[in-house]
């Protein structure tokens, strides 16, 4: 999803007077502005794919995030919301792997480096995460590397 993408979206959410829409993608809108100024591109600076890519995950984190702290903190219907927003959100992002994938892909990777032990993880954690970048949970990466090396 690039920057204009993401203004053909907002147009189509006031056009349908879509609240919760229009909400997030003017949150997104303004996330990827500060990484632009961020990187110093300025206010005006246009994200490639990969960094839209990168503000967009970090977006859906933070939902997720939320909803846990909001579902720990007893407010369940604060969490809701989070979570249509994250459903959103979801929507721009590509197809996540299944565990299954990223075990398979793990399992090449450590093959390919000549992982073997706990002493070689973190390097191995950083180039599988670097090869599954927008294609895969971290969370998910990190349940299966951790289950690799026990």
């Amino acid at each position: 999803m690039t920057q204009s993408e993401l203004k053909e979206q907002l147009k189509d959410a006031m056009r349908a007077k879509d609240a919760v829409k229009l909400s997030v993608i003017r949150g997104l809108m303004s996330a990827m502005t500060n990484e632009a100024v961020a990187k110093g591109k300025g206010p005006d600076g246009v994200l490639d794919a990969e960094e839209a890519l990168t503000v967009i995950m970090r977006a859906a984190k933070q939902r997720k995030d939320s909803i846990e702290q909001f579902e720990k903190g007893g407010r369940p219907e604060l969490a809701e919301g989070e979570k249509v927003e994250l459903a959103f959100i979801q929507t721009m992002l590509p197809e996540q792997m299944s565990r299954e994938e990223i075990v398979a892909a793990a399992t090449a990777k450590a093959a390919e480096m000549g992982v073997t032990d706990k002493s070689g993880a973190n390097q191995f954690m950083g180039a599988l995460m670097k090869d599954l970048k927008g294609k895969a949970d971290g969370t998910l990466v990190k349940e299966v590397v951790d289950s690799m090396f026990v």
